[in-house]
């Protein structure tokens, strides 16, 4: 029997091979999106990743590979017996089969060899195969090259048919001009009469060349519909066999709560704006961990995820660092999932900036310049209202307009301008869109950088799976360039100067922890690198021509690390 039928829950948990005895139970369960990992995850990953190591060189070697890393997860469980133990768990689908390490089942239970799935695939196939075939047919290639050839002719034949049309009209003007006065009343009378009966014979001939050609035009448009209207509907067909397979899959995708309730993925996404679920989802650690938990009635008591491997080229993954579960796939799941569970608290609910006071680097009545303190939003959050923008419109109620001209992270500490009119805003944000407001952050990074100095060139765009990180992309990415220098190396800690050309989200971070860059995480970045007491970058220059003056200023503010 192989493992994913095995029902012995037995087979899929493991025991510490160390004590944990020593460590105290969380009272409460992990939450998946912000964490720190607790000391049974920490032991649980840790002898799984000696297992991914020894037990498995096949599997290790080929997630080593090139592009070939993964995600994978531990949950921490007391079974029935009141053992701790761990289950273990990948996102996805591994390349090799012949692990040693028993990795919980995915959660659907639908066969892709099932004999009505693959009639349906069959089908959905063959209708691709017509499409594409319709598609590259000379037919329809020799009915559009007709359509557009009649088109064609019939602009130069229309264009030249109206170039004679005021051409005769010019010369006829000209003939009752010069008539006028030089023959009889009746003789001019007759001359106008000859001169109009032309006009009208040539709108005539334009109106017929109009309907000729305007009936071998709709002939050739009805001929090329005949083919397009085929494909459309092949291509309806397609669709909606698709997306019936589809639900289908997904109803297989039945997901447990600790309440004992189920809902599949239709259900689970039906009211999200999306409806749909996205690729993979359902297929991640997380998921596949608590619905093995659920099914054998093994108590959930921690859990945490890690990527083992080789980084993709476009992600920022480091090898053997925790990561949150993804909010795109995984966050709508396990909001159903974890029902019945005492989760810890989101700490994204919390708001950091209480207690902490703004501080006015330079202020007239034109602009603001504020020195924002990390862990500090700058405008108001889905959850925290609290920000520089709340505090700046509370100290400066006669303040017009937008006020924000640009922003920080949050974590990010450092220089922020505010204007404090429409007319300031305006000139402001007309140097950060022609980039001459200079601007230097301070940043430590983990390890030495080698070179002194270089520049970093890579385009960034939204990772839509795993909001609000960013992700390199050579296709749709955005123009993002920082230059950079050394100032300091000591104890395998890097002080760098960071001078962004351009303004994109998380442009510094990526920029240093990316494979492509410094490959380097800045010291506390909990979204590319790990966690620390806070991140480690300041913007400490600010440099700009005042919008009304025109004088140029220059504010520095030295970081406190």
């Amino acid at each position: 029997m192989s493992k994913v039928a095995m029902s012995d829950h037995t087979a899929f948990f493991t025991l510490f091979s160390q004590s944990v005895e020593h460590i105290t139970l969380p009272t409460k369960f992990t939450f998946p999106f912000y964490y720190q990992p607790h000391p049974l995850a920490v032991a649980a990953v840790t002898q799984l990743q000696q297992q991914l190591e020894q037990q498995s060189p096949n599997l290790h070697a080929s997630l080593n590979a090139p592009l070939a890393g993964k995600m994978f997860g531990v949950l921490v469980v007391k079974n029935a017996q009141q053992q701790l133990g761990y289950l273990s768990a990948y996102s996805g689908q591994l390349a090799t089969n012949n692990s040693q390490i028993n990795f919980v089942p995915a959660v659907s239970n639908m066969q892709l060899q099932d004999d009505a799935f693959l009639a349906e695939n069959r089908i959905i196939n063959n209708i691709n195969g017509e499409i594409k075939q319709l598609a590259a047919s000379t037919e329809l290639l020799n009915a559009t090259e007709k359509l557009n050839q009649a088109n064609s002719t019939f602009e130069l034949q229309l264009t030249e048919q109206q170039r004679v049309i005021v051409a005769n009209r010019l010369q006829r003007k000209q003939q009752r001009h010069q008539a006028q006065g030089q023959i009889s009343d009746v003789d001019f009378e007759q001359l106008q009469a000859q001169l109009a009966g032309q006009s009208i014979q040539e709108k005539k001939q334009l109106q017929a060349l109009k309907q000729n050609w305007q009936e071998k035009i709709t002939s050739l448009q009805q001929e090329l519909e005949t083919i397009t209207d085929k494909l459309a509907k092949l291509k309806k067909q397609r669709k909606s066999r698709s997306k019936n397979l589809q639900k289908k899959l997904f109803a297989q995708y039945q997901f447990l709560n600790a309440q004992g309730q189920v809902k599949d993925l239709n259900a689970i996404f039906a009211d999200l704006p999306e409806h749909t679920p996205p690729s993979g989802a359902g297929d991640c650690a997380a998921p596949k961990l608590l619905q093995y938990a659920y099914q054998h009635n093994l108590k959930p008591v921690a859990m945490a995820e890690f990527w083992w491997g080789a980084a993709p080229k476009s992600a920022i993954r480091q090898h053997k660092n925790y990561y949150p579960s993804c909010y795109s796939k995984c966050q709508p799941i396990l909001g159903h999932m974890l029902q019945g569970l005492t989760v810890d608290e989101n700490p994204l609910l919390n708001n950091p900036a209480q207690g902490k006071s703004l501080s006015v680097v330079y202020q007239d009545d034109d602009l603001v310049v504020v020195n924002k303190p990390a862990e500090f939003l700058s405008v108001p959050g889905k959850n925290i209202e609290d920000s520089v923008y709340l505090r700046i419109k509370t100290q400066f109620p006669q303040a017009s307009g937008p006020l924000i001209v640009h922003r920080l992270d949050m974590s990010t500490s450092g220089l922020l301008i505010l204007a404090l009119n429409k007319r300031a805003h305006k000139a402001l944000q007309k140097q950060f869109i022609e980039r001459t407001i200079d601007k230097r952050y301070i940043a430590l990074v983990n390890g030495n950088v080698a070179e002194d100095s270089g520049v970093i060139d890579l385009p960034l765009v939204l990772d839509f799976d795993d909001k609000p990180r960013q992700m390199v992309c050579y296709t749709h990415g955005k123009p993002s360039l920082t230059t950079w220098q050394v100032l300091e190396r000591n104890n395998n800690i890097t002080r760098l100067q960071l001078y962004p050309k351009t303004g994109r989200t998380h442009q510094l971070r990526v920029h240093c922890a990316h494979s492509l860059g410094l490959n380097m995480p800045i010291i506390g970045d909990t979204h590319y690198g790990q966690k620390a007491e806070r991140l480690h970058l300041h913007a400490e220059y600010l440099a700009f021509t005042h919008p009304i003056t025109l004088k140029r200023l220059e504010f520095e503010v030295a970081a406190d690390f």
